[in-house]
């Protein structure tokens, strides 16, 4: 994982308030042969509940780190203090446009909720379901009649994910492969291919629009191109914007939430077989590996001065609210490093909280709940591959690689 110069640490922090500990280069974050990020970032609920992380963002920079699961709460509730505009994705080409409406902030962040909405609704996720489970059903199939052993993210987690977007952008499948390539270079690759596979997919974005402006579909861009905020169409960098966050969001989030999921039950037979004997107990054991393996870190920059909990936070700090840290508290879950499937009243942030709480989060969890109901009804006890270690690591996005499984 390629990352620039570590930033100077701002004058204004305490020197007591520096802690050893980042998302990106902590023990178990960088890329590590049989990891638990997750876990690894539970380290944190030993010490205060707020410090200053010198190097926790891809490109160098420092965050204040909030460690409580009611604080971070307190941060992302609070627009008007703390800004979801970053760039994440612009800045990779030195540019400064929002991901709408994940970068946007009220009253405009309203406006573009409102208008998506109703497009990832349960309803509309319902609709989908029939296609979600074919693909599912389809792809593990595939897998079954080739061998006894696959390489899950490459034959299955990604494919299934980015046809599901597919699906949703109304694209057939013939570019698949293409997307998977541009995703993984845009999340993992280096500070060369990251630009390269940014370009590639604006390109994309925009040429999308330009068809569905010519001759519109019954798909996502269709609805973009025609729709309107405030009695306006939307302006070429909205759609764009908008357009972007549904590729990025989609691809790399699902996609490792199913590895995730289906190591950890590589691991556990026992939890394997519960699931296997009883599938009825799957969507609640699925909200417990959203809540044991998230995989996003939220960063807010501060709009202005504030101290909080005791940290003199200034305008323009970055400030982590990182979902591992928050699903491990002690003070939320009771024995938060013990993943029991049963457990009920799970309070987990996975999808973020607040008025930017995951748009998509409806269509996530069905994603998430089909791919294991048809794995474990099609693939009989399965474990890691002897010989094999499947790599895992931190950052904005956590991930797992080369998750061989094997069940001969």
């Amino acid at each position: 994982m390629e990352t620039f110069a570590a930033h100077p640490v701002p004058a204004h922090v305490p020197p007591d308030m520096i802690g050893d500990f980042s998302l990106f280069t902590s023990p178990g974050m960088a890329p590590t042969p049989n990891g638990d990020p997750q876990a690894a970032s539970a380290v944190v609920h030993g010490g205060p509940p707020i410090f200053y992380s010198p190097v926790n963002t891809r490109d160098g920079r420092g965050t204040w780190v909030i460690t409580r699961a009611q604080d971070q709460r307190r941060v992302l509730q609070d627009p008007e203090s703390f800004s979801s505009h970053r760039s994440i994705f612009a800045s990779a080409l030195g540019e400064s446009w929002p991901m709408i409406p994940l970068e946007l902030d009220p009253p405009e962040h309203g406006k573009f909720r409102s208008l998506l909405n109703p497009l990832l609704s349960p309803k509309r996720v319902m609709a989908l379901e029939t296609a979600v489970r074919e693909r599912s059903a389809f792809l593990i199939d595939r897998i079954a009649a080739a061998g006894t052993s696959c390489d899950v993210m490459k034959d299955f987690a990604f494919p299934f994910a980015v046809n599901i977007f597919l699906r949703f952008l109304g694209l057939p499948d013939d570019r698949l492969d293409e997307f998977v390539g541009w995703a993984n270079d845009l999340f993992h690759g280096d500070n060369a291919k990251r630009p390269a596979a940014a370009r590639k997919i604006i390109a994309f974005i925009d040429d999308l629009a330009a068809q569905r402006r010519a001759q519109s579909v019954d798909d996502f861009m269709s609805f973009l191109v025609q729709s309107k905020i405030d009695d306006r169409p939307l302006t070429d960098a909205e759609i764009r914007g908008t357009g972007v966050l549904l590729f990025v969001a989609g691809l790399d989030t699902v996609a490792a939430a199913i590895g995730f999921d289906l190591n950890y039950l590589a691991r556990h037979v026992d939890d394997q077989r519960l699931l296997r004997g009883d599938p009825s107990r799957i969507v609640l054991a699925a909200e417990e590996l959203l809540r044991a393996y998230p995989t996003v870190q939220m960063i807010r920059v501060a709009t202005k001065d504030v101290d909080f909990e005791g940290a003199p936070i200034r305008k323009g700090d970055y400030v982590s609210c990182a979902t591992m840290i928050a699903n491990r508290d002690p003070a939320e879950f009771d024995h938060p490093e013990r993943i029991d499937l049963a457990r009920e009243d799970n309070r987990h942030t996975a999808f973020a909280y607040g008025p930017h709480r995951c748009l998509g989060s409806h269509l996530a969890r069905r994603e998430i709940v089909v791919a294991l109901e048809e794995w474990l009804k099609r693939i009989p006890d399965f474990r890691i591959k002897e010989g094999t270690a499947p790599v895992t690591y931190g950052g904005h996005v956590f991930g797992i690689e080369n998750l061989i499984l094997d069940w001969s």
